[in-house]
């Protein structure tokens, strides 16, 4: 053949191949044009076919259906879908810390009253006469009882020892005649021999070391519930870095300016994005468990023996001790109270209480049902699952995030979205983390900058922490709140319309719980823990718009 016969042959290959490069460049852009005004935006400027991409700054520089203008239309959409994902998140995570904790609040509130009718009902009889002018001083006790629980300044043990020292007052007043009243000085002295001569014997003691730790446990779990449901509302409110809002935006629309909208992002793929905008969420993760385990072991202390039942119902029968030991040795105590002093205008005599006006107390005896044992075994069964669904939340909430859209993993590897186009996604998966980032191939986080907000709610899961294993010990701990993070307008469970108008609330009255902060650690925790099913799924229904084509 000669040359140009061979000429002439190639340029007749050459041909169709050059025509249908120039058509597959000029692919149309129907399905993209679709697909934009689907989300909402005007098709003005959107091209009918493939243009040249040097002018995209996020996605792949190829041929492409999507302007400078669209991209950066799309990236703003992602960056407020994603934070609006994250949100809708966090949200059912409130709206189950909320749910446990009316139902914790209102059982306690509950057995609280049941005590306070138990007393009145009892004393009724008991006291006769004397109870309904002195019926204040028992229903300030259950008052103040209430004002800690909800997180009053209130020192507990100063004011039980305060009932016992207005009880003592009100009875020596009864006991003296009209004519003769007692003088300030001499019932200021007596409340005074309180502790030393013990009139009441050791029912003040015993009421104080059983009543102030169940209390200061339950007003620490129910505001460890809040600070969880404030954190959460705090963290998910964190807006997207430039760099995670360019690593969503070719996750999630980059394939249709290339033409792929077709195809899931690969598994492995969305995993190192979502892993990367929300390392410093994960951070999270090691004092989350640790409030979370401190919760539920504290939930167990309200069945252990005496339970929170029998407790709350002890004080009336504390009460009846102290009255009961009171009159049994009236005399006893006349006397070393005249000794200590001084004799008053009254005559020693007149200081016993008059039979007709105080009988004989009998000293009560409370027998839990069948049913309140069982209530009660509900209630901590409850709410420990509850607990133990979220432990993991943080660093599952990537993972679930993914559940929805990504392709499926091992089986559809080579059929996804990579991020530059349909092929395997390569790089191994990083770990949990913003000291893990280091490595991640597709968000670009400086490790050394950490995000202030996460670490500063981060510190309050610590205090809270601290608090709830002091409360273990039925020690309270004195707090000062420096910030803003955990009592501020109310409940953290009270965001967004998901609190209850009827259900009660802590911290919504000027008697706020003081919170200071302490030294803040960054542990690092490299267990490898087993996914719970439950959580996941609560946030895999969350996801059913993420990634949307």
């Amino acid at each position: 053949m000669d040359f140009t016969a061979t000429v002439l042959l190639l340029s007749a290959v050459a041909v169709p191949s050059f025509a249908d490069n120039a058509a597959s460049k000029a692919r149309s852009c129907s399905d993209v044009r679709q697909f934009y005004s689907g989300k909402g935006f005007t098709l003005h400027g959107v091209p009918q076919s493939e243009i040249s991409g040097e002018h995209l700054r996020v996605c792949p520089q190829g041929y492409t259906c999507c302007t400078s203008a669209m991209e950066e239309t799309l990236s703003n959409l992602s960056r407020r879908e994603f934070e609006g994902l994250v949100r809708e998140a966090g949200r059912s995570v409130q709206a189950s810390l909320n749910a446990q904790y009316r139902n914790v609040d209102t059982y306690f509130l509950e057995l609280l009253d049941g005590s306070e009718r138990w007393l009145e009902e009892s004393f009724q009889t008991a006291l006769g006469g004397l109870y309904g002018p002195n019926a204040g001083v028992f229903r300030d006790l259950y008052a103040d009882l209430r004002r800690y629980y909800r997180g009053a300044s209130l020192n507990l043990e100063e004011a039980l020892d305060e009932f016992w020292a207005r009880l003592l007052e009100r009875l020596l007043k009864a006991s003296a005649p009209a004519t003769a009243p007692f003088t300030d000085d001499f019932l200021e002295c007596a409340a005074k021999q309180t502790e030393t001569l013990q009139p009441f014997g050791q029912a003040p003691g015993e009421l104080k070391t059983k009543v102030a730790r169940t209390f200061i446990a339950a007003r620490a779990f129910v505001q460890g519930l809040t600070v969880a449901g404030e954190v959460v509302r705090k963290v998910s409110q964190v807006p997207l870095s430039p760099e995670c809002n360019r690593a969503i935006m070719g996750l999630m629309y980059c394939p249709h300016c290339r033409g792929l909208g077709m195809l899931k992002p690969c598994a492995n793929y969305c995993k190192n994005v979502m892993k990367g905008c929300l390392a410093n969420q994960a951070d999270l993760d090691s004092e989350w468990e640790n409030l979370i385990d401190t919760m539920l072991q504290v939930a167990a202390s309200f069945g252990s023996n005496p339970s929170m039942d029998s407790i709350l119902h002890s004080i009336p029968v504390h009460v009846s001790e102290g009255l009961r030991t009171m009159q049994e040795n009236m005399e006893i105590y006349t006397s070393q109270m005249l000794q200590a002093c001084g004799n008053p205008e009254s005559t020693q005599s007149s200081l016993t209480v008059e039979g007709k006006k105080f009988s004989t107390v009998t000293v009560l005896e409370y027998k839990p049902s069948s049913n309140a044992a069982v209530r009660l075994e509900v209630q901590i069964t409850d709410v420990s699952s509850k607990l133990k669904e979220m432990d993991m939340y943080w660093i599952q909430l990537p993972q679930a995030l993914c559940n929805s859209k990504a392709a499926p993993s091992p089986a559809s590897d080579d059929n996804c979205w990579n991020g530059m186009t349909k092929a395997r996604y390569l790089p191994q998966v990083i770990g949990d983390g913003l000291a893990s980032q280091i490595n991640n191939p597709e968000v670009d986080i400086d490790i050394t900058k950490p995000d202030m907000t996460i670490r500063q709610q981060i510190m309050q899961l610590k205090i809270m922490s601290n608090r709830l294993k002091n409360a273990l010990n039925g020690n309270d701990v004195d707090f000062q709140d420096n910030s803003d993070d955990v009592s501020g307008s109310g409940s953290g469970m009270c965001t967004d319309g998901l609190c209850s108008h009827s259900g009660p609330r802590i911290n919504s009255s000027g008697d706020r719980t003081r919170i200071s902060a302490y030294p803040s650690e960054n542990k690092a925790s490299g267990t490898v823990r087993q996914a719970h099913p439950s959580i996941a799924l609560v946030l895999l229904s969350l996801t059913s718009v993420l990634l949307r084509r």
